[in-house]
């Protein structure tokens, strides 16, 4: 996992549940989703494959795959469920109605 300055990305709102956006970090692009429970997960928001966008990919409880070509990865530790390489986790959570990004 990488870490991060601690950075407050926004209401948790911004996020509908099912769903993800990309934020840029410290140089880098990191996209978080509101898995449907309401749990955070944030990763790094460009496919190793050909460079898409994965907040804009199928997510469940645990897999992101992304929208190009259908390679899929853990949300919890970025390992490839397609063979492809790995990609960053980052810690992310709720904070007062916070989206915090880091520790």
């Amino acid at each position: 996992m990488k870490t991060l300055t601690p950075t407050v990305l926004g209401p948790i709102t911004d996020i509908p549940l099912g769903e993800g956006r990309t934020y840029a970090v410290d140089g880098e692009m990191i996209a978080v989703f509101r898995l449907r429970d309401g749990s955070l997960r944030a990763v790094s928001a460009v496919c190793p494959h050909k460079g898409g966008p994965l907040a804009d990919g199928q997510i469940d409880n645990r897999i992101v795959v992304c929208p190009l070509h259908l390679y899929a990865w853990d949300l919890a530790t970025g390992c490839s469920q397609s063979g492809q390489p790995p990609i960053s986790v980052y810690p992310v959570r709720e904070d007062a109605g916070r989206i915090l990004l880091g520790e």
